[in-house]
């Protein structure tokens, strides 16, 4: 609460952002996704959207919204935007998102993984929503790229580039699926990763995965605004 009374008195004299973070979330529908976990992964999206905690962070600084969008990824040529650019202005938008994706059906992708072609996906993406205070992309996924350029030659200049990895093997298999991401994926300010114990283990990853990367973003936003008085 006082980081974000800090961010409405230092707001308070100069000009109104956008927005305070476009968030651009990107899920793997490659081959190793049957379809049960393509649904806990989409259902565990808008349960983790309609969360108390996570609407809070959502709705933590009303006249600055978050904006979001959310798309698919698989092999290099297979990407699609399930939710345009929203911005997040109220619980009733949150409710409507969480609706939305899960009215989403499947459609056929290709079996590959290529991490590097989603990152430059969502930077795209990420460029057509200009005027926040900060970018954010999110990818989630079950395994290491097999396709596509490497994912750590892939630039994202001015974005931070999180991870959701998704375990399926083990303690083993997860914490050598979270170091690659760790190594390979991220990049940028604040960047992390967050992991879940299997796609049941989704929606709970997702809800801790928001609430940190929101809390960040206050955090982050009120250093830069008081370092730039």
């Amino acid at each position: 609460m006082k980081a974000l009374a800090l961010v409405a008195a230092l707001m308070a004299g100069s000009a109104e952002a956008a927005c305070r973070q476009a968030l651009a979330l990107g899920l793997d529908v490659s081959g190793s996704v049957d379809a049960r976990e393509y649904r806990l992964q989409m259902d565990g999206l808008a349960a983790a959207l309609t969360h108390p905690e996570v609407r809070a962070a959502f709705l933590a600084l009303p006249e600055t919204p978050v904006a979001l969008a959310v798309f698919e990824w698989s092999g290099p040529g297979h990407h699609r935007v399930v939710l345009d650019w929203t911005d997040v202005t109220g619980p009733d938008s949150l409710a409507q998102i969480a609706g939305h994706l899960r009215g989403v059906a499947r459609v056929e992708a290709e079996a590959s993984t290529a991490i590097g072609t989603a990152k430059r996906f969502g930077a795209a993406l990420l460029a057509r929503r200009p005027g926040c205070w900060r970018d954010v992309l999110d990818l989630s996924g079950d395994g290491m790229s097999n396709t596509g350029p490497r994912p750590r030659d892939v630039r994202a200049p001015g974005i931070t580039v999180n991870g959701l990895v998704i375990g399926t093997g083990g303690a083993d298999g997860i914490g050598a699926l979270a170091n690659y991401y760790r190594d390979k994926v991220i990049s940028g300010p604040d960047a992390f990763v967050e992991t879940a114990l299997g796609f049941a283990d989704f929606e709970a990853a997702m809800v801790r995965k928001l609430k940190r990367e929101l809390q960040v973003q206050v955090v982050s936003q009120v250093t830069g605004t008081a370092a730039a008085q």
